[in-house]
Parts: structure tokens; sequence; C-alpha cells
């Protein structure tokens, strides 16, 4: 019944409501829009940085991540492999060896980060196949290697050139070879295709001089969010001997820049949903002052304080939340054209994304928190201000607001 009331109150004064409806859905597509961006640029970031090639968790030697040389590489066995494959949080893994190595094309040299991967599995959980742009994708027992295409450009070689690679092996012993180029990759992250050669993982083996050994185990997870879960659980089964790191330990600088900005997201939020508080109050406020005959009346023939109060409230509600609805269904079709169609920065914008490691582009988000997160803030909002028609009508004097 007083919902029923509540619904016939607020459309009496329709241009006020309309008007209420309109700031409160102003408000939440503003908030959407810059959220789903945001959003959407981190997910690139993680995506770019993360997902394309550290994996948002990994297995090592203790003491490789501090030293990273091909001596703290790891001895793979069947124990650690039973662990791993004993989560059902991971889907599978993807053993790697990572070392630095000197390249050395006609008339160029570069450092550069040569990945030695199982073909298989990397199409498999990091589709590495869909990035090759020129040439072919590698196969098990292929002696050549992929190389990036900023790496490419920049030594100036192309498909079926000949790379000379020169490092340290195992132990102190040297690593040079000499390998064909089968394949040119392009990433997310700009700073990954200026630096990573790929080669299968059995020849990367003999490449370094070790045999089952590995730097590090990519996890690949059913869901990305498990990642803390899945190394809480891998840690005391693995022992000291063995690091597991999740994508937040991997990248913390990554991790921080991220914070850092969301801080600034939640500011431009508060100002905005403040001046929408406002807003809400002085449409109370209203409600309250041109109704002081009404509400006086209807205590006066025995209507319950509490109720008339309740009802009052429900009318806020219901105006903040039609509102909050109207603005993330508006703010919808907005983000979805933007997540489907990326705004791409110009070459200059394009340098200063590139000086971080990603793509230059924001492409919206679509995750649905964004949405129901709105929709939670206005809802409490308007629930804290509806307290104030309690307050109000229990000191209400029934002769005194029938003669307002």
């Amino acid at each position: 019944m007083l919902l029923k009331l509540a619904w016939r109150n607020i459309w009496r004064n329709k241009s006020r409501t309309i008007i209420t409806l309109a700031a409160v859905s102003v408000a939440v597509i503003l908030s959407v829009l810059m959220m789903s961006a945001k959003n959407g640029v981190y997910e690139n970031m993680i995506k770019s940085l993360i997902g394309d090639y550290t994996g948002f968790a990994q297995v090592h030697s203790n003491g490789y991540w501090d030293d990273k040389t091909i001596d703290n590489s790891l001895a793979f066995n069947d124990s650690i492999l039973s662990q791993i494959e004993s989560s059902k949080l991971i889907e599978g893994y993807s053993p790697r060896i990572e070392n630095f190595a000197l390249v050395v094309a006609e008339n160029m040299t570069k450092g550069a980060m040569v990945i030695g991967a199982d073909p298989e599995k990397e199409k498999r959980y990091n589709s590495l196949n869909e990035r090759v742009i020129k040439g072919k994708y590698l196969s098990e027992d292929d002696k050549q290697v992929m190389v990036g295409a900023g790496l490419a450009e920049y030594l100036k070689v192309t498909i079926d050139d000949t790379l000379v690679l020169l490092s340290q092996g195992y132990h102190g012993s040297s690593a040079a070879g000499k390998y064909a180029i089968k394949g040119i990759i392009k990433f997310g992250s700009p700073e990954l295709s200026k630096q990573l050669i790929f080669l299968p993982i059995k020849e990367a083996q003999l490449f370094y001089g070790v045999e089952n050994r590995y730097t590090n185990i990519i996890l690949h997870l059913d869901n990305t969010d498990d990642a803390k879960l899945v190394t809480e659980q891998l840690r005391p089964k693995l022992g000291k001997n063995h690091e597991v790191m999740d994508w937040e330990e991997l990248a913390p600088d990554l991790k921080n820049m991220i914070a850092t900005d969301k801080v600034e997201g939640y500011i431009f939020m508060f100002i905005l949903y403040m001046v929408i508080s406002f807003g809400l109050f002085g449409t109370m406020l209203m409600m309250l002052s041109e109704r002081k005959h009404e509400f006086g009346v209807l205590i006066a023939i025995g209507m319950k304080r509490l109720k008339l109060a309740i009802m009052v409230w429900l009318e806020l509600v219901i105006i903040s939340i039609l509102g909050a609805i109207a603005g993330c269904i508006l703010a919808f079709p907005i983000c979805a054209y933007f997540y489907y169609n990326p705004i791409y920065f110009s070459e200059d914008m394009a340098d200063i994304y590139e000086d971080f490691g990603i793509e230059a582009m924001i492409q919206f988000s679509l995750d649905p928190n964004i949405f129901i997160q709105q929709g939670v803030i206005i809802l409490i909002i308007s629930i804290g201000i509806g307290l104030f028609p309690f307050i109000k009508t229990q000191k209400l004097d029934a002769i005194k607001q029938m003669r307002a």
C-alpha cells in the first residue's frame, strides 16, 4: 500500500520528478563512462603486460626473481608437476626458459630477451599463433626463431633472414647459435615487441645447455582473479626451494600505478555524487515543505508518523533507483560502442603510451560491476538522505501543519 502511494505521489509533480531523474541519470552516465574508460585502460595494461607475457602466476626456483640468471633455473620433476595438476583452479602450465642475449643481424646488434617456449602450449593458452603478422608460427622441432615486430624493424630484418644469438649458458658455458627467422610477431605492448625472440623450448635447452630445466613455469588459470589464492595454496606444497608469485608480485609497479589512478577516479566520483546528494536533499525538502497541509491531515485522521516517514522515504528511493537505472541504460550503448571500436591515439600520444609499455588505445570496459556499483552508490545516498523525513515527521504538529 505504501509503495503504491509513494509511486503515485512522485508523479503528482511531474516536472520536479523529471528534473531530479535527469540530474541523477546524468551523474550516473558520467560516472559509468569514466569508470568504464579507466577500467578499460587497466584491463589493457594487465592484458598487454601480464596476460601476454609474464602470466598471472609463476613458479620458479627460490632466488630466481631477484637474480634472473640461467644458473637459477628450476629442475622440473614429477613432484612439481603433480602439485600443479592437483589444483582445480589451474587450467594448465607453460614451461619457459628466459635469458638475455646479444642479437646480431647483418649490420646491427641489440640486446634482447630470448624466450624458450613450448609452441603448442603457448598456442593453446596464450594464442601466440594469432600474433604472427608475417611468416609462420613455430613448431616443436623447429630450429628457427620468431622475432618481435619492433625488434625486427630495429634490426632491419624480415622472414628468412638470419640472426646470430650470443649469450651465457648454464654454469658459465658459452651459448651461441645462428637461426633463420620463421615469423614476426606483434604484441599489444610495444615494449614487448621491441625485445622478444621466441625459440622452441627444446632448441632453447640445447642453446643454453640445460636439460629438463626451466627458468619459470607460467600458470594458466580458469579465472585470473584466483591468482592470489592459487599462489597461497601452492607455496606450502612446493616448499622453500621454490617461489610462487602472482601478477601483483611480478609487476608491483603496475599494481601501484593502477591503485594510484583509481584514487583519482574515486575523488571525481565523490565530488559528482556530493552534488547529486545536495540535489536529492533539496528535492526532499521541497516534498516536505509543499505537503505540510497534507501531512497534517494524514496525521490528524490517524495515520502513524512512521508510515508517513516510510512513504516519503520510498518516494526518494524510487526516484533515485529510476534515475540510476536510466543512467546505466543510456551509458551502456556508449560503453559498448567504444568497447568494440576502441579509440586509437595519434602518433604523439602513442609515444607517451608506448613509454609505459602499453598499446596506444582506450577500449572501454563492459564489466557488470561498473554498472552495479553506480546503482548501489545511488541507493546508499538515497537511503541516507531518506532518513531525514523520519526525524522530521516525529516533530510534526498536525494542527500547525494543517494551518500552513
